[in-house]
């Protein structure tokens, strides 16, 4: 038997596999020696020469699609070997080759993935306190919007307050472009104690801030590159640990960002009336430091970096590549995340002052972004479940079209109407947190998990631009007009942009897996 001689064949799932629970979903077993990645370099040579005794002339087989090279790949499929630290081989099947081209996340066949364990499970709740301190955050930037407004920035229109949260945003997924990169070489361990000093130290300076240039210095860029530090290690970790699984486990780690903005719009409610915004943000800023000693701990690495067919790294350069783009899939799907962006900081910053302008009492607005965050807690963990048996693509699909219809359909004719706004927060909550938690999962099926965070710090890059425009375009919509149609415009807005993103991630869909709305993608 020649090298190339059997490239390939399909089993079913071994017992105890996640993915036994799958039907008519296959693994593939590479049995050509030179692909297996042995511990020993010497059983190595042993099962090649037991295996390949001779080497003939026959020319190999024509490669066939890429189904038969690489197996079923819905979801992506693993396989059971000791390579769990070791560096991947290089492929020497051409098929093997092309189809890894085309479907990069089919890397998978070489590399081994726990799927859990005490380790990896560990890595998630590392992920939950860096996700935490990081999008409990921003999911309460309603309240720090509302407060600003009525306090230090009275003289400051909502264009203008606006413009805060959006470079924070900004800076977050923007600066994520080079840290990317560096998590993929270096590991997380740096990036992830510097991203949480800075969040810490971020909001104890906003403790003594009255104007406006030292509220964007502190919470904005100081936030912000903290939070960036923070974003692509918390999200690639996970990937270095689950694959069939990863949906589950995402949506779990992401759910941290529901429970922040349920928990600190509550306790900041509580706190601003009682002992003022300076020691609002200094309890802030200690919880801060509780969070950064489990994500120092337990988010870690666990797979060298992508190499190609000689062994080399594929990547020696941890600057950005835009070549990436490439991939109409990929291209698509980043675009939606930009789209995403526009349409979810809308009602996460302006959902309290539409209550207010429609005469509900401050105090009980604040609880509406509670309940849309207790949405998105249900939101980011149960979908990522079903996404793993269904297809990502498919369910955030689904979800991403319940944004469309909560946010034309509730928020638009809410008007003054209380039941009708908790409603909108609740579905909308648990709609745009299913997003969150997919959207991660949907750009790691289209790329090799060792390249992971290059692939996702660059989608967010191209999504910062979105968070960095939403926030000023909503509060430039509601200076000018009247209230009403200030309103009314801004949540038209609102749907539009999240009916743009749902076209981008159907086309993605569609570019992937044909119109067969039955194929698991």
């Amino acid at each position: 038997m020649t090298a190339r001689g059997e490239a390939a064949s399909s089993e079913k799932h071994r017992p105890g596999n996640p993915g036994d629970n799958t039907s008519d979903l296959t693994v593939v077993t590479v049995r050509s020696a030179s692909t297996l990645s042995l511990a020993d370099p010497d059983k190595q040579e042993k099962q090649q020469s037991a295996e390949t005794p001779t080497r003939t002339t026959q020319p190999p087989a024509t490669p066939g699609p890429d189904r038969d090279a690489l197996g079923a790949l819905s979801p992506e499929p693993t396989l059971s070997h000791n390579a769990a630290n070791s560096k991947s081989p290089p492929l020497d099947s051409e098929a093997q080759v092309d189809a890894l081209a085309r479907r990069p996340s089919a890397a998978s066949t070489v590399t081994d993935f726990p799927e859990g364990g005490l380790t990896g499970w560990l890595v998630v709740l590392g992920s939950f306190c860096a996700m935490l301190s990081l999008y409990g955050l921003i999911n309460s930037a309603a309240v720090f919007e509302s407060y600003f407004s009525t306090h230090q920035l009275t003289d400051r229109s909502s264009s203008q307050i606006g413009w805060i949260f959006s470079l924070y945003l900004f800076i977050v997924f923007f600066v994520g472009i080079q840290v990317g990169p560096v998590f993929d070489q270096y590991g997380a361990r740096v990036l992830v104690a510097v991203g949480g000093g800075l969040i810490t130290l971020s909001l104890l300076l906003l403790s003594w801030c009255e104007e406006y240039y030292q509220i964007i210095l502190t919470y904005s860029v100081l936030g912000g590159l903290g939070g960036a530090l923070l974003n692509c290690p918390a999200y690639g970790a996970i990937a270095h640990f689950f694959n069939v699984r990863r949906g589950l486990a995402t949506g779990i780690a992401s759910t941290a960002g529901g429970v922040g903005g349920v928990a600190f719009p509550i306790l900041l409610r509580a706190l601003l009336p009682g002992v003022g915004f300076a020691w609002s943000c200094r309890i802030l800023a200690f919880i801060m430091i509780g969070l950064a000693v489990p994500s120092n701990l337990f988010i870690k690495t666990r797979l060298s970096p992508a190499r190609d067919r000689d062994g080399n790294p594929k990547v020696h350069s941890v600057w950005p590549d835009f070549t990436i783009f490439r991939d109409a899939r990929f291209a698509l799907a980043a675009v939606g995340v930009f789209f995403m962006e526009w349409g979810l900081f809308v009602p996460l910053t302006f959902i309290v002052s539409y209550a207010v302008a429609h005469g509900h009492d401050p105090a009980d607005s604040y609880l509406l972004l509670s309940y849309l965050n207790a949405g998105s807690v249900v939101g980011r963990a149960l979908p990522g479940f079903l996404a793993d048996r269904l297809g990502r693509f498919n369910v955030i699909i689904a979800t991403i079209s319940l944004c469309v219809a909560t946010t034309l359909g509730l928020w638009l004719p809410a008007g003054d109407s209380q039941p009708m706004l908790i409603a909108y927060a609740v579905l909308f909550g648990f709609a745009s947190g299913s997003n969150l938690g997919l959207m991660p999962v949907c750009l790691g099926q289209l790329c090799d998990h060792r390249s992971y965070g290059r692939y996702f710090s660059t989608a967010m890059m191209v999504a910062s631009f979105g968070t960095l425009s939403s926030v000023p375009i909503g509060g430039a919509l509601l200076d000018r007009s009247s209230d009403e149609n200030a309103w009314r415009n801004l949540v038209i807005f609102d749907g539009v942009a999240y009916f743009v993103a749902l076209l981008c991630y159907v086309v993605a869909r569609v570019l992937g897996a044909g119109w067969n709305p039955r194929v698991i993608f």
